[in-house]
């Protein structure tokens, strides 16, 4: 597949697959939680709290493996795996873009102190399982 059509494939399934596994290193080990994920181009935000342990684990390993767009329905669902660099962002005009009135049970308001974007810059995206084609197939990073 070439480069154009893959980037288009991947584009499409973060665009509709929006909740996945977030891994981290916790003591020397991969530890996983879900997290709801948005994107522009190939990066990607997720809104979390100040006050958690992957905010423990991302600033001492800034590295992360998201899989997104796998649904379960079927084997040979296509989908992404992300290697990315996290860093923090705490943009006001960034958190009113991805604010949601869902994310009331966690904080006060998009103003809320202890709200931050995790802002993830990708390194490695391959797309998973497409059909008709050899699995992984790479994006190259520009």
């Amino acid at each position: 597949m070439k480069q154009e059509a893959l980037r288009k494939e991947i584009e499409h399934i973060l665009e509709n697959s929006y909740i996945g596994p977030m891994a981290t290193v916790k003591r020397n080990m991969p530890h996983s939680r879900y997290m709801t994920f948005y994107h522009n181009n190939l990066t990607l935000y997720t809104l979390t709290d100040k006050d958690t342990e992957k905010m423990e684990d991302l600033e001492k390993n800034p590295y992360t493996h998201i899989i997104l767009g796998y649904e379960g329905e079927r084997m040979g669902d296509a989908y992404v795996e992300y290697e990315g660099k996290v860093s923090f962002n705490e943009s006001a005009e960034l958190k009113k873009q991805l604010w949601s009135n869902q994310l009331k049970q966690y904080f006060s308001s998009r103003d809320d102190p202890n709200l931050i974007v995790l802002e993830i810059k990708p390194l490695h995206i391959r797309l998973m399982n497409k059909k008709g084609e050899e699995s992984p197939q790479e994006l190259e990073i520009t």
